[in-house]
């Protein structure tokens, strides 16, 4: 069954937001992710999840988010310790990735993060969803899905109508002690589960043949043992959680309202 939110009619909305009222944001990033990985990995690999979620429990995949978040900050090309390195190999000056090339401040780049995660939030809600299921591929993001999320619910205190819950999760802290590595940057983690999840955009032969050089950003953790197999493995776990939480939060979705809803 076809679950992105895009791709279907207003009747197969309807059907499948009366059969489950959840819906899934994939958010994620633009970002080096090695050689051997498409620098779009953080939003393929959440969005792809998500899908599977979706197919798993329920509920429509709202399109992905690659754009917005502050790009001076938590970002290998602006942090990394090899960011030189990366640049040249994106054929790129440092400079355009050096604090202050944004036109705006650190500061102003999250303000306007925060205050577009917040219209989409409010966006989906119109559409008659119950609950949002906001997936990280970018770790970071993390943080501003949660204090987005916060300020969502406190916004919808006191007006009339349904309200619409927030839940967010990258994947790797559910599934905590595992899986070793347990989430990673461009690794055996990341890596494995694009291989699984969207076959076809990584390409393990452009790693370091001298597995004593490491390679330039991304985690030296054994990516070279990377595969589709042990993606899945990552992916159906995953999902079992993701799974077991938007049920929970479904079913006493009354009940957690006030201060403290999950995040």
């Amino acid at each position: 069954m076809e679950v992105r939110y895009e791709r279907l009619r207003p009747a197969q909305i309807i059907a499948q937001r009366e059969a489950c009222s959840v819906a899934y944001l994939p958010i994620g990033t633009i970002e080096w992710h090695g050689e051997h990985n498409p620098v779009g990995l953080d939003t393929l690999k959440i969005h792809q999840l998500l899908i599977r979620c979706a197919q798993r429990t329920g509920g429509l995949v709202f399109p992905p988010l690659y754009y917005g978040e502050n790009r001076e900050q938590a970002l290998m090309e602006a942090n990394a310790r090899d960011r030189e390195q990366i640049a040249a190999k994106m054929g790129l000056s440092p400079q355009n990735f050096a604090p202050g090339y944004m036109y705006q401040s650190v500061e102003q780049q999250n303000t306007n993060y925060h205050h577009l995660l917040l219209h989409i939030f409010h966006e989906v809600k119109s559409l008659g969803f119950k609950l949002l299921v906001v997936g990280a591929g970018h770790y970071p993001l993390l943080d501003h899905a949660r204090a987005a999320a916060c300020t969502f619910h406190q916004a919808q205190k006191g007006r009339e109508g349904e309200r619409m819950l927030v839940w967010a999760f990258t994947g790797y802290e559910l599934v905590r002690g595992r899986f070793q590595p347990c989430g990673d940057h461009a690794g055996k983690w990341e890596t494995s589960m694009l291989l699984a999840l969207d076959p076809g955009m990584t390409d393990l032969s452009l790693l370091p043949a001298d597995r004593s050089q490491p390679p330039v950003g991304a985690s030296d953790n054994g990516v070279q043992n990377a595969s589709a197999e042990w993606g899945e493995e990552i992916v159906a776990a995953i999902v079992e959680q993701v799974d077991q939480k938007v049920r929970y939060l479904m079913e006493h979705h009354h009940e957690l309202w006030g201060h403290g809803a999950p995040m």
